[in-house]
């Protein structure tokens, strides 16, 4: 009998891999190559041509930056809804320093310290005054926008027009924008810093369990706080180059929140299912803008955008909360041999502000 035992279970492991194609890492993946497939065929004209690779590429880049800038808080615990509001305010001092004839560096230079600024702020309040970071980043969206108000006198600044100020990010780099280059050197020091160094390490740990990090001596406040100010940076310079690109905008910035957000959720289903990581989060930012793109290119309307965005969201949010709550019954089934009750869990889910990758966001 365990001679026969031991026969069977190498060959139902082998069933298991041969059958196993990576839906749950890799879903996003095949999404892509669906949409690829079916615009492809539907309008190939339009769908396939390099001018719309190239497009989808570059218009996609700030987006994916600022989803970047809001990774960073995530990934530690926290909440940043300013991001948005903190890429259009620098976006509004580059322009306006340029046109008070400042030179472009150190117009850059002072859009940046103020997104820095920005995230040192929202760190103050949410670790030194014990804000809800929900509470605090929102708060500080909307005095970020009374201030945008005052510098730019309600009035939108006239583009800079310098030729090394909009090659800054339109000059092209074997056909696609040097602002795509700008994004994948980003997001490999960011995936590196995470996923190589002990600070993304501490990271990690403080956005999977705070109170288990805080007893283990790792000074979550600390890095609850740098992940703030990470993102303030990023999001300046996000703005600096959403300027180069399109020009400065009194409005561009509320746009991408809900983008961003969409985007880091549904990363979080991807590669490594349950955390937030820097590659998932940019394989969604072009998923759902290579469906965008294909969908316009057949209805032609304007709503697209808003629409597939809040559905990921809804979407990762709930796939990821069926999983951990199976996750969670199969563990404790295991542990208490009650395989006969398919619903039983020690404790309910843990309602952490991900909801697509709870593990990682458990504690506030």
């Amino acid at each position: 009998m365990s001679a026969a035992h031991g026969s069977r279970r190498p060959l139902q492991r082998t069933s298991r891999r041969t059958l196993n194609f990576g839906f749950d890492r890799f879903s996003g993946l095949y999404l892509w190559a669906l949409f690829i497939l079916v615009f492809g065929i539907w309008v190939p004209n339009a769908f396939l041509t390099t001018d719309t690779l190239h497009s989808v590429a570059s218009s996609q880049a700030i987006s994916a930056m600022v989803a970047l800038a809001v990774l960073a808080p995530l990934a530690a615990g926290v909440y940043d809804l300013s991001v948005g509001a903190t890429a259009n305010l620098t976006a509004i001092v580059v322009a306006v320093l340029q046109a008070h004839h400042h030179s472009i560096g150190t117009a850059i230079a002072v859009a940046i310290a103020t997104g820095v600024a920005v995230g040192v702020i929202n760190g103050f309040l949410v670790v030194k005054l014990q804000i809800s970071s929900f509470i605090a980043t929102l708060g500080m969206a909307t005095v970020l926008a009374a201030v945008q108000s005052i510098v730019s006198g309600q009035q939108q600044p006239a583009p800079p027009t310098a030729s090394s100020w909009l090659n800054l990010t339109q000059s092209t780099v074997g056909g696609f924008q040097v602002v795509v280059v700008y994004l994948v050197v980003l997001a490999v020091i960011f995936w590196w810093v995470l996923a190589h160094t002990p600070a993304g390490r501490y990271i990690d740990a403080v956005g999977a369990n705070a109170e288990a990090a805080r007893l283990s001596g790792v000074s979550v406040g600390k890095w609850r706080w740098l992940s703030l100010v990470c993102s303030g940076a990023i999001s300046g310079l996000a703005g600096v180059l959403y300027c180069s690109l399109n020009g400065p905008s009194l409005t561009f910035g509320t746009a991408l929140l809900l983008p961003a957000y969409a985007a880091v959720f549904l990363g979080s289903t991807q590669l490594k299912p349950g955390r937030f990581n820097v590659w998932g989060t940019l394989i969604a930012v072009y998923v759902l803008a290579t469906g965008v793109q294909g969908l316009q290119f057949v209805t032609g309307v304007q709503w697209l955008n808003d629409m597939f965005n809040g559905v990921a969201l809804l979407a990762a949010v709930a796939f990821a909360g069926w999983r951990q709550r199976k996750s969670l019954s199969r563990r404790f089934r295991r542990s208490t041999g009650r395989s006969d009750e398919p619903d039983a869990t020690p404790t309910e889910p843990d309602q952490s502000p991900s909801g697509a990758a709870t593990s990682q966001v458990a504690s506030r």
